[in-house]
């Protein structure tokens, strides 16, 4: 008798300790993450000072009902090759003059392990002069993992790089939560050109976050 007693009491031990560790692992925050994760903050620091990350380019502009729509498409380069094109949508933008909008994450100086910043982005939407923000046409999922950055969190777990960038985009609402997570700044950039045919507006970023656009002829 004492001995199944005793088989019940240690099957109910490791059961309580399978409910904690799923509990410790539900719980977990970006916080513990960007702490304790020598995987992830390695993936940080290697990331290199980024040059051309995508471009848009006009397809035609017409009046349709007195009003002026620019039809243009928008193309995501690969980080380590820009001729890679990772995403590639087309848009309808009411009047001539287009906003990028783009969510720059901008890691410490004490974070990375040479001491020098990172930072990446996160695109956002685009929308006419005319077009409240709010009401733009997205570019990435919020939320979701974007396709430039899929090698970042390779040597996470499934759940791990979920919940990194899930946080990520939610992070931009709360900066107060920022420095403990190692994080400089999360802001939004928005650039914004008045487009025409025959020209490709190629966007660029620094390892310091700044976005910025050039423009080239189209050939």
């Amino acid at each position: 008798m004492k001995v199944v007693i005793g088989l019940v009491v240690l099957a109910g031990l490791i059961v309580a300790a399978f409910v904690a560790r799923g509990f410790m692992l539900a719980s977990k925050t970006i916080y513990d993450l960007l702490g304790e994760s020598k995987k992830l903050k390695q993936a940080i620091s290697n990331l290199t000072a980024e040059s051309q990350i995508g471009y848009a380019k006009v397809l035609s502009q017409s009046e349709q009902n007195g009003q002026l729509i620019t039809q243009l498409i928008f193309v995501e380069t690969a980080r380590d090759d820009p001729s890679e094109q990772i995403l590639k949508k087309s848009y309808e933008i009411e009047g001539d003059i287009v906003h990028f909008d783009a969510l720059i994450v901008k890691f410490s100086d004490q974070y990375v392990m040479d001491g020098k910043g990172r930072a990446l982005y996160l695109w956002r939407r685009v929308y006419g002069e005319k077009t409240p923000p709010e009401k733009g046409r997205p570019i990435e999922k919020e939320g979701a993992e974007p396709a430039r950055y899929r090698d970042l969190c390779k040597q996470l777990s499934l759940r791990d790089r979920e919940m990194f960038w899930s946080e990520i985009w939610k992070l931009s609402d709360d900066p107060e939560r920022l420095k403990a997570a190692g994080i400089q700044a999360i802001y939004g950039n928005v650039v914004y050109k008045k487009l025409r045919p025959g020209l490709i507006y190629i966007f660029k970023i620094r390892n310091t976050g700044e976005l910025y656009p050039d423009t080239v002829p189209a050939l």
